[in-house]
């Protein structure tokens, strides 16, 4: 199967991310149906979906029309069955749990056609543990979207030792025509590419707050105001080239010793989520939050997002 043989999309798992890709499936013109175990899940996500389709109106993103005729092509349902009957591509977004994932493929593959490519949007886990819960291993691959996906081009697509070129193709094909940009790994590794650097750079974080050498504001401001600028136009490996390597390599043989490397997840954050300090969603993380103010976050990352994507474009 090639990408202009697809037509139908099933997106599985309704939540924050799933409602994001389902919507930007509808909105290339898609049929897609989306499944949530419960009404109430389908009518959150729904809600979610019209709140995105007013915020990237606002943002310019969508015109008034579209989002309107991609509902359309919307279809929410709690039959699993029904929702992978006849799709071309499935994405699984459940929640982050191996095990649920390995039931939640194992059920789709057993109802879906032959030819339906697998693929999970899982931040950590590679395809080959998710695989052998199917029969069709040649067809399980990893696309990886970051949050807001409808926001953020980038698509980190992993296939297995056991995925096919064929499913590879289609999908980062299929990808590209809906205006996302896709990466496709050479080789698993867990957490991809996206989620270890996050990974690394929240490790040293969280070091720098427990250690008391700033505040996680502190940290923010430097991200915001620095290195996440520059990051936003230029890869870390186009940044250092300017520098010189040679210059990198006395840095790091100095700084590296030094960096957090421990294993175990620090205490500064385990303590917080036994507090059930858990970010926006309990009023308290590493700041406190209103509805208003979690709000307010949300734009202004909508809308710094959404400039970025006009200036790629643009340039």
């Amino acid at each position: 199967m090639e990408a202009d043989e697809v037509n139908r999309i099933a997106v599985v798992g309704f939540g924050l991310m799933g409602h994001g890709i389902a919507l930007e499936f509808a909105m290339a013109g898609y049929d897609v149906r989306v499944h949530s175990r419960s009404d109430a899940g389908l009518e959150r996500g729904m809600r979610r979906v019209e709140d995105t389709i007013g915020r990237l109106e606002a943002l310019g993103r969508a015109r008034a029309g579209d989002g309107r005729q991609a509902l359309r092509k919307l279809q929410p349902t709690t039959g699993l069955a029904h929702a992978v009957e006849s799709a071309d591509v499935v994405v699984e977004s459940v929640y982050e749990d191996l095990e649920l994932k390995r039931e939640v493929l194992a059920e789709i593959d057993r109802l879906a056609p032959q030819r339906t490519i697998l693929a999970s949007n899982s931040s950590t886990f590679v395809p080959s543990s998710l695989a052998p819960a199917t029969a069709r291993p040649d067809r399980v691959i990893g696309a990886h979207y970051i949050n807001p996906p409808y926001l953020v081009p980038m698509v980190e697509v992993t296939p297995s030792a056991e995925t096919s070129e064929s499913t590879v193709q289609t999908l980062a094909d299929l990808l590209r025509r809906i205006g996302k940009h896709p990466v496709v790994l050479r080789k698993e590794a867990p957490g991809f590419i996206a989620s270890r650097l996050q990974g690394a750079l929240l490790r040293e974080a969280l070091w720098i707050v427990e250690n008391g050498v700033a505040s996680a504001q502190d940290v923010d401001e430097v991200i915001r105001s620095s290195i996440g600028r520059r990051w936003a136009v230029a890869g870390v490996f186009e940044v250092l080239d300017l520098a010189g390597w040679d210059l990198m390599h006395a840095v790091a043989s100095s700084l590296f010793p030094h960096l957090a490397s421990s294993p175990e997840v620090p205490n500064v954050l385990a303590e917080r989520v036994k507090r059930g300090e858990l970010g926006v969603k309990s009023g308290r993380g590493f700041n406190e939050w209103t509805p208003e103010s979690a709000e307010a976050l949300r734009h202004r990352i909508a809308q710094g997002l959404a400039k970025l994507d006009e200036w790629s474009s643009a340039g």
